[in-house]
């Protein structure tokens, strides 16, 4: 029973599991925010906030690189820790600035950003693992 419960016929490898996070957020990430970016980049920076001293169409143009680009290296597994510092940085900001580091439900919450920016700074300090391009 004790072994069922440990789940210990489950192969071990944090590099099957580095695989899973990296495809898995690298998709959602590419197709479910950048891609909406990049196809609607001029009805989407109308809306999008001027940060940092920056214009919002060079913020919306980071984050269309982090979300796209860098979304695709992490898929791959092509510089990753680059791509997730990038990545992390975007979230950290639509966390802490554009969302006020808020956690209640509904509207303007930044719960997703901060999942995302907690994802993305693991594999910040994980890299890849054996199954990519990389191969750490």
């Amino acid at each position: 029973m004790l072994k069922l419960l440990k789940l210990s016929f489950l192969p071990k490898s944090p590099d099957y599991g580095l695989l899973i996070l990296r495809v898995a957020l690298g998709f959602s990430m590419l197709l479910l925010h950048g891609r909406g970016k990049l196809l609607d980049f001029s009805g989407t920076v109308a809306k999008f906030p001027a940060l940092l001293g920056l214009p919002a169409n060079v913020n919306l143009g980071l984050a269309i690189f982090a979300e796209v680009f860098c979304s695709t290296l992490l898929i791959a597994g092509l510089f990753t820790r680059f791509a997730a510092l990038a990545l992390a940085i975007t979230m950290g900001t639509a966390f802490f600035i554009v969302h006020k580091s808020s956690l209640i439900a509904g509207p303007g919450s930044g719960e997703l950003a901060m999942v995302y920016l907690v994802a993305y700074v693991t594999l910040l300090f994980t890299g890849a693992g054996k199954f990519s391009v990389d191969r750490e």
